[in-house]
């Protein structure tokens, strides 16, 4: 397989992995308390990436203490917020975080990329409507917390962490989201091996996993083509909620999911778009 395809190749994997990992977690706590589900998603991650935490260097040691408190938020609301909805709702409503994420880092952008967020705002309002206006459920407003929290997150990684190493980075993460849930989540530990490999596949898989493969993968290729790929992740969240967790779309939230994945792939090319343009203008002397 030619070098360029093998890539693609690891990009649509590490998607695939994403996009499953939520109807994983809706599996996973209807068995466990959410707190358990993270602290063995953490501790097991952990374990892994455990040679790479002791070479950590102070700064890394510090960014990722920082990190890790932003993305232990990020899971609490995205794993509670699963439980009370669909993971197909789940995996489309937190790709809002492709919108999300350039307004929260304070840069100028045209103003198609606003109509593309709000193009986005009015899908989200279809996919809560179910079969017709009703209050929100509180799952997917979890989730729309948790993608307005996750967008600060990547955020603050973009702003912290250009001095340190990923995979040492992921491992003190892992090991800051471990300690925090250890007390709440000891004492629920799993006994049926089905439990087990759930929690097993959330933090080696889509965790450990799709870090490391997402890393050599963006380093071989470049980002457009890397975000393209990685950002099928709601697409396959659907299709894994529809085809493995017998969950359904009403006629309002498949309008709401097109509209969702139309937006947040035109607001994405146009923010890339603009980054580009401004790379390449040059400095005033």
């Amino acid at each position: 397989m030619p070098g360029s395809r093998r890539i693609d190749l690891v990009l649509l994997m590490v998607a695939i992995v994403w996009g499953s990992s939520y109807l994983a977690a809706k599996t996973a706590t209807a068995t466990l308390p959410v707190l358990t589900v993270l602290f063995l998603r953490y501790a097991i991650s952990a374990l892994a990436l455990l040679p790479a935490a002791r070479r950590a260097n102070r700064t890394e040691r510090r960014t990722g203490l920082i990190l890790g408190l932003t993305q232990a938020a990020v899971l609490i609301l995205e794993t509670y917020g699963v439980t009370h909805t669909t993971a197909a709702n789940a995996g489309l409503i937190i790709s809002l975080t492709l919108v999300l994420t350039p307004l929260l880092d304070r840069r100028r952008l045209p103003p198609k990329f606003y109509l593309a967020a709000a193009i986005c705002v009015a899908a989200v309002g279809l996919l809560m409507s179910g079969n017709g206006l009703h209050q929100p459920g509180i799952g997917d407003l979890l989730m729309l917390a948790a993608a307005v929290v996750r967008a600060g997150h990547v955020a603050l990684v973009g702003r912290l962490a250009h001095d340190v190493r990923p995979l040492q980075l992921t491992a003190i993460q892992s090991l800051v989201g471990t300690a925090l849930f250890v007390v709440p989540g000891l004492p629920h530990l799993p006994t049926g091996p089905a439990t087990w490999l759930q929690v097993t596949y959330l933090a080696l898989f889509c965790s450990v996993f799709a870090f490391l493969a997402q890393t050599w993968a963006v380093q071989r290729t470049s980002a457009s083509r890397a975000s393209l790929l990685l950002g099928t992740e709601p697409i396959w969240a659907v299709a894994i909620g529809i085809g493995l967790g017998d969950e359904r779309l009403t006629v309002p939230a498949a309008l709401g999911a097109v509209l969702l994945l139309a937006g947040t792939t035109w607001g994405q090319s146009i923010e890339r778009r603009h980054r580009e343009a401004a790379c390449l203008t040059p400095t005033p002397v």
